[in-house]
This record gives structure tokens, C-alpha cells and sequence, in this order.
């Protein structure tokens, strides 16, 4: 027997639900506009986000906030600090967290500026 899917409105509560009742932009506008998107968009977070996953659901908030820093993701710094107030994470514990996402885009910038400091070194006079 195949078993019911959730319809938009659902997984939209579902969603604010696990967000201190505040849903980004994005995701309201994607629920009238592609619906069927925002049924995908919340099928890849049940499989990056386990319920039963290794990681605990701090950890995880900890590290989505990261990574939206580090990628500019408005909508997902929104939706994780709602996430973050929800889960009454730590100033200290947020503040690390953004700590963590600068100096990874400060290493990619050193990383990325391998053929600088090769140029430089083969072009240094002696």
C-alpha cells in the first residue's frame, strides 16, 4: 500500500515548526510558485539530517550556520538562527560557529593564491 505524501502546506508547517515558526522568503515563495521543490527541498534535509543521525541536532544547526555564512545563503542564516533560538544555542557556541566559517574562507583565499606564490617565488631576483 503506498503511503500518503505530505501536501506543500504540511511540510511548510513542518518546517516552521522546526524553525521558531518563521520560514524564510524563499521557501514561502517556492511553496506557491514549485511546490513540488519544496517536497524535494525537505526530502534532501531528512536524508543530509537524520532524525537517528550520528550527529546531534546542535551540531548540526552549528554547522549549516557555517556553511551558509561561508556561502552567503541569506535565507539559510535566517532559517538556522531560528533554528539556533529554538534550540537555545549559546551566543558563544554561534559566535564560534561564524569564527569557524571565516577563517575556512580565509584559508580558501590563501589556498587559492597557490600560483601567486609560485609566480612570486620563480621571479624573485637574487
Amino acid at each position: 500500500m503506498e503511503t500518503q505524501k505530505p501536501t506543500t502546506e504540511q511540510i511548510l508547517s513542518m518546517m516552521k515548526g522546526a524553525m521558531d515558526g518563521k520560514l524564510p522568503k524563499a521557501i514561502e515563495l517556492a511553496g506557491e510558485v514549485f511546490p513540488e521543490m519544496v517536497a524535494e527541498h525537505a526530502h534532501s534535509s531528512a536524508f543530509a539530517m537524520p532524525k537517528d543521525g550520528a550527529l546531534e541536532p546542535e551540531t548540526r544547526t552549528l554547522i549549516y550556520l557555517g556553511i551558509a555564512l561561508a556561502t552567503g545563503s541569506k535565507a539559510c542564516i535566517e532559517a538556522m538562527m531560528n533554528k539556533a533560538k529554538m534550540q537555545n544555542i549559546s551566543k558563544e557556541k554561534i559566535l564560534e560557529a561564524l569564527k569557524i566559517a571565516r577563517y575556512a574562507e580565509a584559508t580558501r583565499v590563501v589556498g587559492n593564491a597557490e600560483k601567486v606564490f609560485e609566480q612570486l617565488l620563480n621571479n624573485k631576483t637574487e
